[in-house]
């Protein structure tokens, strides 16, 4: 459930500092929960924590349950015994903008080094831990484990290219390769027990401080993933294990073309006849790891937009009923009421909204999108409900202040109008806007706090190239930033009571 009242920060953790390419789950991810409690703040909002994929999108990944090995925190590992402190002493890469191919080659070769020390030497009660682990999420771990071990060994080819009787799971070739990978099985395996052990002590902290964590569920799976491979029989493949359809969205606000994502389409009709057992455990698994979670598209649950694989664009496609209030009746009837927000933007229809009421979901209202019409906008504060959670912009927009100096002369006299100010102070005159509506709760990125421009953008929807790159220099959230938001956020009832101020 959403706090009454409350407001959080958008920040991805690969956007952290830190020395080796990318942000991880060490000290700087408890410096940023510190300065959330500092600041008043009750949210930490992430994306999807999946090992990512093509163009290292955290919505294009390798599992729906893994973990991400990019993000675990090499200290940790020397701490623990699996590294030692030689180890790290390597090249570093300057701060502010990601590396992902320094932190793959890096902690690839580290966390082979890791594991394999760990299996020789670890400590019988670490040993147990991993254990259990193992056993206690089989259910997808063994899947994963042997899916990105033999995709490696295969060249990282898709798995649609491997050998037929490997592509279609034939028991005598799991078998046969699964004793011949049982390393790169083990180092697998190794690697998501140390991400979601020090992913869990991360989350504690933040509870600790009286910091939720809000995380993230993309609605649709890479066609190269472990679970289309393991489970395709629940999703719409030709022969060779291709896409056909193919999800996306019609045109809309940030395309005119529409967006042709190239995700497999769920067979529905197959998995309602376990009552949706992958989809509740996908969900019981992303509510255990964080206190709250986006569902991505969510009007994909109501219907989604399905673009003959040989269309190049998504412009001709159709809308294809999707059961998604069985889906949520079988999942409220296990969970009760789960903490889901529905990412409800894009083409809206009443259905789409009958859905998300019927459930009591809270919705997204954008501030970037409110202007530009009229005073009928419904994400203008005015037209805002209070079951819903407000944004002055998501990690798809361009930053607060981006958005502000792109505006045309007219546009920006609306604003103006409406702020009843100059618009001087942009990005935080739209904060302030955020923080006093009705809204349960509030959400800015990092970038919006830090006042950047369009050059502190996260992702160009419909780009493939160049995202997901923004990182948050080592001292930029200083305790007179904190001092300024707690301010603001106690002005107007948002404020984290859990955690006093310093």
């Amino acid at each position: 459930m959403l706090p009454s009242r409350a407001s959080g920060l958008l920040l991805h953790p690969t956007s952290l500092p830190g020395p080796f390419g990318i942000g991880a789950l060490g000290s700087e991810a408890f410096t940023f929960i510190d300065f959330l409690a500092s600041a008043g703040q009750s949210i930490w909002q992430i994306l999807p924590l999946g090992p990512t994929g093509y163009g290292n999108s955290p919505y294009s990944a390798y599992s729906a349950f893994a973990g991400n090995p990019l993000l675990i925190c090499l200290e940790r590992l020397v701490e623990v015994g699996d590294l030692d402190p030689a180890d790290l002493a390597v090249e570093t890469m300057p701060e502010g903008r990601a590396n992902f191919d320094y932190a793959q080659a890096l902690k690839g070769r580290l966390l082979h080094k890791a594991a394999l020390r760990f299996r020789s030497s670890a400590s019988p009660e670490r040993q147990i831990a991993f254990t259990e682990f193992c056993s206690r999420h089989a259910s997808w771990l063994n899947d994963f484990a042997f899916f990105m071990a033999a995709r490696r060994k295969l060249g990282d080819t898709p798995w649609q290219s491997w050998p037929k009787e490997l592509r279609q799971r034939a028991d005598s070739a799991l078998q046969q390769w699964g004793t011949q990978l049982s390393e790169p099985i083990h180092i697998q395996k190794y690697q998501q027990f140390i991400f979601f052990e020090q992913w869990f002590a991360l989350k504690a902290y933040a509870n600790s401080r009286g910091v939720q964590i809000l995380g993230d569920i993309p609605i649709f799976l890479a066609g190269d993933s472990a679970d289309v491979w393991a489970n395709a029989h629940n999703f719409h493949l030709d022969a060779d294990g291709q896409a056909d359809p193919v999800a996306g969205v019609p045109p809309d606000y940030f395309s005119a073309s529409g967006q042709r994502w190239g995700n497999p389409l769920y067979r529905w009709e197959r998995m309602a006849e376990d009552r949706f057992a992958w989809w509740r455990e996908r969900f019981r698994w992303s509510l255990t790891q964080t206190d709250l979670v986006r569902v991505d598209h969510f009007r994909g649950f109501s219907a989604c937009w399905a673009i003959p694989a040989s269309e190049e664009t998504a412009i001709n496609g159709s809308w294809v009923p999707v059961p998604g209030e069985a889906l949520f009746a079988a999942l409220a009837e296990e969970m009760g009421q789960p903490g889901i927000i529905a990412e409800d933007l894009g083409v809206i229809t009443p259905d789409v909204e009958a859905l998300r009421d019927r459930f009591g979901f809270p919705g997204m209202k954008i501030l970037q999108f409110a202007f530009g019409s009229d005073a009928s906008n419904a994400y203008l504060p005015h037209n805002i409900t209070v079951n819903s959670v407000v944004y002055t912009g998501t990690h798809d927009n361009d930053t607060s202040l981006g958005w502000w100096q792109s505006l045309g002369r007219s546009e920006r006299a609306q604003v103006r109008s409406y702020l009843g100010g100059s618009g001087r102070n942009m990005p935080w005159d739209l904060t302030r806007l955020a923080m006093a509506s009705v809204s349960r709760l509030s959400i800015m990125p990092v970038q919006d706090l830090l006042a950047l421009d369009s050059s502190g953008r996260m992702n160009t929807p419909g780009v493939a190239d160049g995202n997901w790159g923004w990182r948050l220099h080592p001292q930029a959230l200083s305790a007179e930033l904190a001092t300024k938001l707690a301010e603001m956020t106690t002005s107007y009832g948002r404020l984290n009571k859990a955690a006093p101020l310093s």
